[in-house]
């Protein structure tokens, strides 16, 4: 189905900035140097992203605004001012200079979303040290590899992370301290752990920021493949200009927002979007430690007056799944604007967003390694439903083939970027290797297949590896999970390419089903038929299994290869980021 475009709102919706009413102007008049001038640096010359996240605000006088506004798993709220983050933050940065952690040292957080977890990143940015978020579900292998891999000298975890960290340590030879948080409570410790509350109680809440430059290891987000370990993504000090300009004009935040990022610290959203982009903006973010329930994210939406909502698309095809009725009886009209990000959005959710909720998901693309927003729907354009929309300004995007050269809008091709852009990684950590294989012919190479069309928007077609070729014909398997998850049966929707004798792969889905429908062999044929009708019958499926639920990352991607794998009783690679 061809959606129509779906116009921009009208611009005082958005109040953005003077002479940027229109992408043209906003690609004219911005290069990164600009948006420096915005940040103040460390005194005495430096850049450090806990500075400018935090401390900045207090220099101009807006320390009592909140900054966290956090609501636990039982429902309790806390509110944490800008002046309350740069206290405990300094307390962190004191803790680890008198447990004798240098500048350069990793240092890893393994919890749940609670406050000393954001105190504990930013204080590790002020001592100069490198972050790693964990994500608190991961399994002790995934973790262990991780925390092995970087050499983490301190980690921070809970109570309820005892039995992984007692199974991960004889790793970890590097590994010299673990701070317990137990948020609200006294924790008992075991042999060799020191307690968040004890090593806080007695830190001096004032600190110099150790001398950080543009250059200098920041954050380390590991990233996974189809084999072998996963990847330490290393991002310096100066990839707080990309969070700060996507903040700005990506995610269109303003000093008096009340935003909401859905994805955990563990993730790069969660620590790009949940930490970075936001407090360098200056605003209040919600923090909410429950998991999802579509009811309770609403309440949260209308509890708080959330104004700017970030979330994936399988929360919002979950979303969907609960029924365009819900939201009516939640009042969610503090939203102004709303966006996706973790995999490609569906065009379907996007106009679902805008008939149940009144407003449109705005979609994006970047990666782990990119550090930050690269192409993406600004609110200040018509968004085209299932694109990613058009590069941010200062990024040189294009659809190459393999000698380099863009292809012609309209012909698929590798989606490749110019170096060089502020909050791109500068190395696998230990893999040097790697990382240089990610450059070719003055690209990176994403490893991503797109197009473009004749406005200038991206449209993503697939991995590299996930492309079909059936009968001669380059299949996405985005373009087929889209057509079948518009059928009111379906709820979410995984492609492959099967081998075969005859047309090389054919084009096989795995679906799950709404609430109210059962598999059968009649609403197979029924779907087929569908996606026949929409695609073509040389695009459409030739075989649909019907799956309780499709493989995902914790961070909610699909994992076709696991698909494949599976399917082809193949060598599953690597899965420590399997959702359970």
């Amino acid at each position: 189905m061809d959606y129509p475009i779906i116009a921009k709102p009208p611009l005082d919706q958005f109040a953005v900035r003077p002479n940027l009413s229109d992408y043209a102007g906003l690609r004219e008049g911005f290069v990164y140097s600009d948006v420096i001038n915005d940040l103040d640096g460390l005194p005495g010359g430096g850049l450090n992203i806990a500075h400018e996240a935090i401390d900045r605000h207090i220099a101009r006088g807006r320390g009592e605004h909140i900054a966290w506004l956090w609501e636990g798993k039982d429902g309790s709220v806390e509110r944490y001012t800008y002046a309350d983050a740069s206290r405990l933050s300094n307390q962190f940065a004191n803790v680890l200079g008198a447990l004798g952690v240098a500048k350069g040292d990793r240092v890893f957080c393994f919890m749940d979303r609670v406050p000393e977890l954001y105190a504990a990143v930013f204080g590790t940015l002020k001592a100069g040290c490198v972050t790693g978020p964990l994500f608190s579900a991961f399994g002790p292998d995934a973790a262990g590899d991780r925390l092995a891999d970087a050499g983490a000298k301190v980690l921070v975890t809970s109570p309820e992370q005892r039995a992984k960290v007692a199974a991960m340590k004889p790793r970890l030879p590097e590994l010299r301290h673990i701070i317990i948080v137990d948020h609200g409570k006294e924790p008992t410790l075991e042999p060799g752990e020191l307690a968040w509350n004890d090593l806080m109680k007695d830190a001096p809440d004032t600190y110099d920021i150790v001398h950080t430059g543009p250059e200098d290891p920041a954050v380390m987000h590991y990233t996974s493949g189809t084999t072998g370990k996963s990847k330490g993504a290393v991002h310096v000090h100066q990839a707080v200009l990309g969070h700060y300009a996507t903040g700005k004009y990506v995610l269109d935040l303003h000093p008096d927002d009340i935003y909401w990022c859905t994805a955990d610290p563990g993730w790069v959203t969660g620590t790009s979007y949940g930490m970075f982009a936001p407090h360098t903006n200056g605003v209040t973010s919600v923090i909410y430690e429950g998991g999802f329930s579509a009811s309770k994210w609403y309440e949260v939406v209308q509890r708080h007056r959330v104004t700017v909502w970030y979330t994936a698309p399988t929360a919002i095809r979950l979303l969907m799944k609960a029924g365009d009725d819900l939201p009516k009886k939640f009042d969610l009209s503090s939203l102004r604007y709303t966006m996706s990000v973790g995999e490609p959005l569906n065009p379907e959710a996007v106009v679902w967003g805008e008939k149940a909720i009144g407003l449109p998901f705005h979609d994006n693309w970047w990666q782990t390694e990119t550090g930050s927003i690269m192409i993406a729907n600004y609110p200040i354009m018509p968004i085209k439903p299932g694109s990613m929309g058009r590069p941010m300004p200062g990024i040189e995007a294009g659809v190459i083939d393999d000698d380099g050269n863009p292809k012609p809008a309209g012909e698929e091709g590798d989606l490749a970027l110019r170096p060089g852009w502020p909050s791109m990684f500068r190395t696998y950590w230990n893999n040097e290797p790697m990382y240089r294989s990610k450059f070719r012919n003055g690209w990176y190479i994403t490893g991503d297949r797109g197009r473009t069309d004749a406005d200038g928007y991206f449209w993503f077609v697939g991995r590299a590896d996930d492309v079909i070729n059936t009968a001669g014909h380059l299949v996405g398997p985005f373009e087929v999970e889209s057509a079948l998850i518009e059928h009111p049966a379906v709820a979410e929707a995984g492609v492959i390419g099967k081998p075969d004798p005859v047309a090389m792969e054919i084009v096989k889905a795995f679906v799950t089903l709404k609430d109210g429908f059962e598999p059968s062999d009649k609403l197979r044929g029924e779907l087929m038929q569908f996606a026949r009708k929409k695609l073509g019958p040389g695009v459409a499926p030739r075989e649909i299994d019907f799956l309780a639920s499709l493989p995902k990352t914790r961070s909610g991607k699909i994992m076709r290869r696991l698909l494949k794998a599976r399917e082809l009783g193949l060598p599953e690679g690597d899965t420590s980021t399997l959702e359970d």
